[in-house]
C-alpha cells in the first residue's frame, strides 16, 4: 500500500488525502461500515466519524476511530486518530497532573525542611514516596487497558486501512 499504511503502525493518527468529496467519503465509510456492522458500530456523518469495535465487555480503555473528513486546498483530506475515549484520556491526565503536583509539594516541603533545619514535616518525604508509587500505580493501570484493548486496536486499523486507503490520492 502506499506510505501512509506505514504511518498508521508506527504511530495512532494518520492523515490521507483523496478526490473524493467529503460526502462521497462519507457514503463509502456507511456502506463499509453497513457491510461488517456484526464487528463494529459507530457513527458517521460529513465532517466526523467515530467507530467502535462490538465486544462483550466494555472495559475502561475500550478505544475508538475518530475520522475527521475535511476539505483542504481543492483536496479532501482524512485524518483519524485511534485510542480511548477523550473522557478516559482526561481522567488519566488530570489524575498525573495531581499526583506530579503532589509529589512536587511533598518532596518540596521535605527540601526546606533539610535546607533550614527544622522537624516540621516528617511526613513529607514518606508521602512523596507514597504519591511516586500511586504515579506508577496510575501508568500500570493505562497500560493494563492498552494489553487489554490491543485485539479491538488491530481491528480498528483493518477498518481504517479497508475503509479508506483505497481511496488514497497517489
Amino acid at each position: 500500500m502506499k506510505e501512509t499504511l506505514n504511518h498508521i503502525r508506527n504511530r495512532p493518527r494518520f492523515k490521507l488525502y483523496t478526490d473524493f468529496s467529503p460526502e462521497e467519503c462519507e457514503k463509502n465509510l456507511k456502506l463499509y461500515l453497513e457491510n461488517n456492522k456484526d464487528l463494529f458500530c459507530g457513527n458517521i456523518n460529513r465532517e466526523v466519524a467515530t467507530i467502535l469495535v462490538k465486544t462483550e465487555d466494555n472495559n475502561y480503555w475500550k478505544p475508538n476511530l475518530a475520522l475527521r473528513i475535511e476539505k483542504e486546498d481543492g483536496t479532501t483530506v482524512i485524518r483519524g486518530i485511534f485510542g480511548p475515549s477523550s473522557a478516559v484520556w482526561t481522567f488519566f491526565m488530570f489524575v498525573y497532573f495531581l499526583l506530579i503536583v503532589s509529589w512536587m509539594t511533598f518532596f518540596t516541603l521535605y527540601y526546606v525542611e533539610k535546607q533550614i533545619n527544622t522537624y516540621n514535616y516528617p511526613w513529607a518525604l514518606p508521602c512523596s514516596f507514597l504519591v511516586l508509587g500511586l504515579i506508577g500505580l496510575t501508568y500500570f493501570a493505562a497500560r493494563f487497558g492498552q494489553y487489554k484493548a490491543k485485539d479491538e486496536m488491530k481491528q480498528l486499523r483493518i477498518f481504517a486501512e479497508e475503509s479508506t486507503f483505497p481511496f488514497e490520492k497517489d
